[in-house]
């Protein structure tokens, strides 16, 4: 299968999982460790240098985390 399909179809998948906790940090830290993983995963399939891949994925998986923390 082709990596880039590969890519397409794993991220919004992970990207679901991003936010895990109670509390908005952490969701926040919880979201930015597997946005980390993700990226990483994503960018090993897909044969990129993996610094680039980690640091989006951990952006990314952060802001979700702390945007979809629960109103208390």
């Amino acid at each position: 299968m082709n990596t880039k399909v590969v890519a397409v179809i794993a991220l919004p998948l992970l990207l679901t999982l991003s936010a895990c906790g109670d509390t908005w940090g952490e969701r926040a830290v919880t979201g930015g460790a597997m946005g980390a993983g993700t990226g990483l995963a994503i960018g090993a399939v897909a044969g990129w240098p993996l610094l680039a891949p980690v640091l989006v994925g951990t952006a990314v998986g952060a802001g979700i985390g702390a945007a979809t923390a629960p109103k208390q």
